[in-house]
């Protein structure tokens, strides 16, 4: 089990950055950018994102499109 330092709820567009480990739909959201240092290509964008689906790795800034998630703080 993973336990996490805090989260940060973000339901605007603008860029979120910190150290992330866990971003998770709360509903139906598509996230713009998404900055991970251990994921392939870095930067991945227009990602849809089902409601409670998430995205896990070392995230490094979120920005929405729209909708609404839980960024977990590593």
């Amino acid at each position: 089990m993973v336990t996490y330092s805090g989260a940060e709820y973000i339901s605007d567009t603008a860029a979120h950055t910190g150290r992330f480990g866990c971003v998770k739909a709360l509903e139906d959201s598509v996230i713009g950018t998404l900055v991970a240092s251990d994921i392939t290509g870095n930067t991945l964008t227009s990602i849809a994102l089902k409601q409670n689906c998430s995205i896990e790795g070392v995230i490094t800034s979120v920005t929405l499109s729209s909708g609404s998630v839980v960024a977990y703080r590593i």
